[in-house]
């Protein structure tokens, strides 16, 4: 079994208030036994109003949280997975970045959020992040971590089952799906879709989500989950409440899913039209 840890969180505008969030997770993670502390997408910020937002994007300061998480995975001793935050792009827009530290302090591991959320719900919400984001381009798994070779993904990716057989492809033990999701898309597809993506890729989802009513204005689902690849939900945090929880992986569940619905090694290309 190996120990991983999960922080849902309320992420603000304010980015030293959201790393300090983190840093006082890694440490507690750490001392209950977690090997890797999740977060979710945005965790260092937070913020729609995009000239707001710029202030802190545009200087030197996502160096800057770069840097703050490097030192607090290394003096916290445990690898952290940060879902995403803002960064600068070469073209002039913005990358939503995930970054993978680890522990030892070296370079972390870093993943462009490939889909960008366009959308007009019926609610009346409407988000078009391609205006500001540019997309990532490519599939990035990180090797030897303590939970095996993990896939990294963000939010809506999860809607691209592509994507996820891409990773199924590489064989990954564990697939991270860091997330903001509105309360709508959340209650209507968030659970049924994240055990589908375990079920297809046959390896542990481990998404930690933003909860609750932000500074921003926002109000985002929640419920980071654990699932493991046969679809069982191994934690569910809930929708009312920021917070910290652990989940035990067992590794050898995946050979035997693996052994018992080789869908993996039975896979087919199948013919363009």
């Amino acid at each position: 079994m190996t120990k991983i840890a999960l922080l849902q969180m309320c992420s603000g505008i304010d980015p030293e208030a959201n790393l300090e969030v983190i840093e006082q997770a890694a440490r507690k993670a750490e001392k209950q036994g977690a090997m890797v502390l999740f977060t979710p997408e945005m965790s260092v910020l937070l913020d729609r109003n995009r000239e707001r937002a710029a202030q802190h994007i545009n200087s030197y300061a996502p160096d800057d949280w770069s840097e703050q998480l490097r030192i607090i995975a290394a003096k916290s001793f445990i690898d952290i997975a940060v879902g995403s935050m803002p960064v600068r792009a070469r073209n002039g827009k913005w990358a939503n970045r995930s970054f993978f530290f680890r522990g030892q302090g070296a370079d972390p591991v870093t993943y462009d959020k490939i889909h960008m959320f366009d959308v007009q719900l019926a609610t009346g919400e409407a988000w078009r992040e391609s205006a500001a984001y540019e997309p990532g381009r490519e599939v990035v798994t990180v090797e030897d971590t303590p939970i095996g070779r993990l896939g990294l993904t963000v939010c809506y990716d999860l809607r691209f089952p592509a994507l996820f057989g891409a990773l199924g492809d590489r064989r990954c033990d564990a697939i991270a799906v860091p997330a903001a999701f509105t309360k709508p898309t959340g209650e209507a597809h968030w659970h049924v879709m994240l055990r589908a993506r375990a079920i297809e890729a046959q390896a542990f989802v481990i998404a930690a989500a933003q909860v609750g009513r932000h500074e921003d204005g926002r109000e985002t689902y929640g419920h980071s989950l654990v699932v493991d690849p046969w679809g069982e939900v191994l934690l569910d945090m809930g929708g009312q409440e920021p917070g910290l929880a652990l989940c035990d992986i067992d590794f050898g569940r995946i050979s035997e899913v693996r052994r018992q619905v080789p869908a993996l090694a039975n896979r087919r290309e199948i013919p363009k039209s």
